[in-house]
């Protein structure tokens, strides 16, 4: 059995982390009530301080920095609205912090929040900066992968299951009876697991995978608009579109629209992440949807248990997807 924790002490007193850490340690204005309570809950949990984390040993900033690839793509507000909620209730801010999918932006974040003594990194998505990541692991900064995984490296991630996603769109839009289903990605491990998904569930319906119908986009809804053009012009264009995000599968609407194709009579189109987007386009978004506050909570959950445990194994949290139907996606018409 495991030793108690700061987090174990803090969830039994019904109080945040940081609420026990200056208990412990002597500082900050807690009411006697509080303090003789934890205090209690300590010797019960024969809770021993001396094997906290020396970041808990007053010198935690009880901050967390959240790293996203692209602040114009609205999921990751949504994720940074369950993590801050979370944060909150433990006793630990939120610092956000944009790369725009450049190695040398998340260099400089990085050095700069260390310097700063940020007590962990959630970093979301895409990273491209992989002997950065290596040498955060090495140094043991706590640090949890968020809506992409990194199998080959001693890193935990939470992630929606992708490629469950990928297969849950191919086989929504098989069943409306497309046949030639196109998808727009981005060049991502997330995008990569959404295709294999989508691979899977044409071939278990016999319908061979045509590589050329598989764009590789980049990450705006402009990219996505160009990208898609490779598709719809075809002579033998698909009757389905499966953007591997919301931003992508707008893009294809966008460019559907511009040719003077409907959505869905002519073409069917679905997303990925359902975000607020999808409710406010015309016609509205079919999405594959994620479970944001369960996310959000376990992501959170694991990097406290990083920071004020010494040794944590490497955990790898993959949550089931659903898909939410709404307006752009349709049977085909022979």
């Amino acid at each position: 059995m495991n030793p108690p924790t700061i987090y174990d002490v803090a969830k039994a007193a019904g109080v945040s982390t940081a609420t026990v850490s200056k208990v412990i340690n002597n500082t900050g204005r807690i009411s006697e009530k509080t303090k003789e309570k934890i205090n209690r809950i300590i010797e019960e949990l024969n809770f021993r301080p001396n094997v906290i984390a020396s970041a808990m040993k007053g010198k935690s900033t009880y901050q967390i920095a959240f790293l996203i690839p692209d602040v114009s793509n609205p999921v990751y507000a949504e994720y940074l609205k369950q993590i801050e909620e979370r944060g909150q209730e433990l006793g630990y801010n939120i610092v956000m912090c944009s790369t725009d999918d450049q190695a040398d932006k998340e260099a400089r974040h990085i050095n700069l929040l260390k310097q700063r003594r940020i007590d962990g990194f959630i970093i979301a998505s895409k990273f491209k900066n992989v002997a950065l990541l290596k040498q955060l692991i090495s140094e043991k900064f706590p640090v949890v992968l968020f809506a992409h995984e990194r199998p080959e490296l001693s890193v935990s991630s939470v992630t929606v299951d992708d490629y469950i996603g990928g297969y849950m769109a191919a086989s929504h839009l098989l069943a409306l009876g497309h046949r030639r289903v196109g998808v727009i990605a981005e060049e991502s491990v997330s995008s990569k697991e959404r295709i294999r998904g989508y691979k899977s569930a044409l071939s278990e319906s016999d319908i061979t995978v045509e590589d050329h119908l598989i764009v590789i986009s980049g990450p705006a809804v402009l990219d996505a608009e160009i990208a898609a053009v490779k598709l719809l012009d075809r002579e033998d264009r698909p009757t389905a579109i499966f953007g591997c995000n919301d931003l992508l599968a707008i893009g294809v609407m966008q460019a559907s629209r511009a040719r003077g194709i409907q959505v869905p009579e002519q073409l069917s189109v679905i997303g990925f992440d359902d975000t607020l987007l999808c409710s406010i386009v015309s016609p509205k978004l079919t999405s594959i949807s994620q479970p944001l506050r369960e996310l959000g909570k376990e992501v959170m959950d694991m990097m406290i248990r990083k920071i004020e445990q010494d040794e944590v194994p490497k955990q790898r949290v993959r949550m089931l997807p659903e898909i939410s139907v709404k307006e752009s996606t349709a049977r085909i018409h022979d």
